[in-house]
């Protein structure tokens, strides 16, 4: 297929040339072997982007980035229970994307049985923010900050996975953006048996809560003018040092998605919103002011989370403006 070479210099030499930065000590497998790999998956690769319809240009990304980490992954796991990834990164950086693929290789290349859990699909019913809204907060009526999340719903799923029998029902919960609720219990998805993975994704996973002292200033124009005496971001620092402390405990291994900067969100979450236009018929798509507005609930956490997450995150993804991965950083080891 013109890629594959005939031995590992000859690998690693192609890989140089596609620009992998991919670290030489958390290789998994043999480069003779993961060449092997990759001439037998690349045809299904393939049809799988087009399937999911995403860009085939991410064809050559598969032996760059995305078969070394299900190589990496896949010689973590344990036998006594799911390894619990989580995968963070703001809005459009690609966390849907990657766990589509990874659970894809990670099942064909590797044997594994892998669950992708999204902490989009545990928001809080609308009914169950509206009442938020009305007792705490009107902000808590927007989902995705740390408050509007069903977070004993995730230690429930993350404990039923890692105890199911071979043949037992997980049903795994759905959101449906458009609604801006929750689907029914009986469309969720089931899943069957126990995972050898469990890929956690979402924009806020392995968070922290803020110091309080950084919770004065506001950040921007939605928390000035309608959260100026803190209230709204206070009650989302304490959830956050909470009971989210309790989800993210879980996490075997953190995998952030670096964006370049804060300003990326809305480039990105725009090419989200028309991807929505296209598949639900324009129904819950936001206009360029709406979703101005929509993301400033996330800009304050999201630049917390850049500055502080890489120095504690065991892999970090470094994107440029393309939404290309340009760096891998291991997590230094400890003291």
């Amino acid at each position: 297929m013109g890629l594959l070479p005939t031995s590992s210099s000859q690998f690693y030499g192609k890989l140089s040339d596609m620009n992998i930065l991919w670290p030489n000590n958390l290789a998994a497998v043999s480069a003779v072997e993961l060449a092997r790999r990759l001439e037998s998956l690349t045809p299904g690769f393939s049809r799988l982007l087009s399937d999911r319809q995403l860009p085939i240009e991410l064809k050559t990304e598969l032996a760059r980035l995305y078969l070394p980490l299900a190589s990496w992954l896949a010689k973590q796991t344990r036998q006594t229970r799911p390894l619990i990834v989580g995968i963070n990164g703001a809005q459009g950086s690609g966390k849907t994307t990657l766990c589509t693929l990874l659970a894809w290789l990670l099942g064909e290349g590797f044997g594994l049985r892998c669950c992708v859990l999204s902490l989009d699909d545990l928001y809080l019913t609308r009914s169950e923010r509206l009442l938020l809204a009305k007792e705490i907060h009107p902000l808590l009526e927007t989902r995705g900050v740390p408050g509007t999340h069903d977070v004993a719903l995730g230690l429930h799923l993350l404990d039923s996975l890692g105890a199911t029998a071979t043949d037992s029902i997980t049903p795994i919960p759905r959101f449906d953006k458009a609604s801006d609720d929750r689907v029914p219990e009986s469309a969720w998805d089931p899943f069957r048996g126990r995972p050898d993975l469990i890929l956690f994704e979402g924009w806020c996973v392995g968070a922290q809560a803020q110091p309080q002292a950084e919770l004065a200033a506001a950040v921007n124009a939605l928390e000035l003018d309608e959260d100026p005496s803190a209230v709204w971001r206070t009650y989302v620092n304490q959830q956050l040092g909470q009971g989210y402390r309790a989800l993210f405990d879980r996490l075997d291994l953190l995998l952030m998605l670096k964006i370049p900067s804060w300003e990326m969100v809305y480039r990105w979450r725009s090419n989200q919103e028309r991807l929505l236009a296209a598949t639900s018929k324009g129904c819950g798509v936001m206009d360029a002011a709406q979703l101005q507005r929509f993301i400033m609930h996330y800009e304050r956490l999201t630049r917390y989370q850049l500055a502080e997450m890489p120095g504690r995150a065991d892999l970090i993804f470094v994107l440029n403006q393309a939404q290309r991965v340009t760096q891998i950083i291991k997590k230094a080891a400890s003291a």
